[in-house]
């Protein structure tokens, strides 16, 4: 048995990239910068960004690209994709992204003027319908 979900909030490194298959289908690529503070052993704060690569394809793929920009919030849900291939000087290379399957518009960058109905809502993870927050958590 095995399970492969990610769940991933950050901001857009750069403007989401729009391409097409040649089936028509549209796919779009974007990085995520999620960061992570903590307190250091000398009691001083710290702090990484992991950047992660994301794929998205279909009508969500086209609505990432055209309401989202470099800086703005993102929630991404999905899983992990291994992708390999051998590079022109015959080495193996591989590359571990999200294709993500659903998004969400966790508000828009602060100072950005442009705003769409979109934007103007802050909202949550859905839970799965049988989730009660009031039971234990079985493991």
């Amino acid at each position: 048995m095995s399970y492969n979900k990610v769940i991933l909030m950050g901001n857009l490194t750069r403007d989401p990239a729009l391409s097409f298959l040649p089936s028509n289908t549209p796919v779009v690529e974007f990085t995520i910068a999620a960061s992570r503070r903590f307190k250091k052993q000398d009691g001083s704060q710290g702090e990484e960004t992991c950047f992660v690569d994301c794929q998205m394809f279909g009508k969500r793929a086209e609505v990432v690209s055209k309401f989202f920009k470099k800086g703005f919030p993102i929630f991404v849900e999905g899983r992990l994709k291994l992708d390999q291939w051998q590079a022109q000087d015959g080495t193996n290379r591989s590359r571990l992204r999200v294709l993500a399957e659903n998004f969400e518009l966790i508000g828009k960058k602060e100072g950005d003027q442009q705003s769409t109905q979109a934007n103007n809502r802050t909202p949550r993870p859905t839970e799965p319908p049988d989730f009660d927050p009031n039971s234990e958590v079985p493991f």
